[in-house]
């Protein structure tokens, strides 16, 4: 697995697994612009609209750009008591206001591997 690269904050830092920077490679422009800057804002401020805890361990990226709804999965790494990191593992765009079990499986997933390799 490679490292993520990192986004500095002044709360916390976010580090974006492969999946989750290819995921925002491949949306539209302008809602890719508009989760990056969600996500900018809730490392500074704790917004539920923007960052919310799904469940478990896993929490999501929020933005709503046209009828579409972009998620982008994420978990706390707060092992070092000094740099509080978010990893974002993937993202999806739904329809619905329910979260796919499976997407949140995904993420379980993805966050024990990091957590195993790190």
């Amino acid at each position: 697995m490679k490292k993520p690269s990192t986004a500095v904050s002044k709360h916390f830092r976010v580090a974006y697994l492969e999946e989750a920077t290819l995921f925002l490679n491949n949306i539209d422009i302008r809602a890719m612009k508009k989760l990056l800057y969600n996500i900018d804002i809730a490392t500074q401020m704790n917004d539920p609209r923007l960052f919310k805890k799904l469940s478990g361990d896993i929490w999501e990226f929020r933005a709503k750009y046209g009828n579409l709804q972009y998620r982008l999965l994420a978990f706390w790494d707060k092992g070092d008591k000094v740099d509080t990191l978010v990893i974002a593992t993937h993202g999806i765009i739904k329809k619905t206001d329910k979260m796919p079990y499976k997407e949140i499986s995904k993420a379980e997933h993805l966050r024990q591997n990091y957590f195993n390799n790190k």
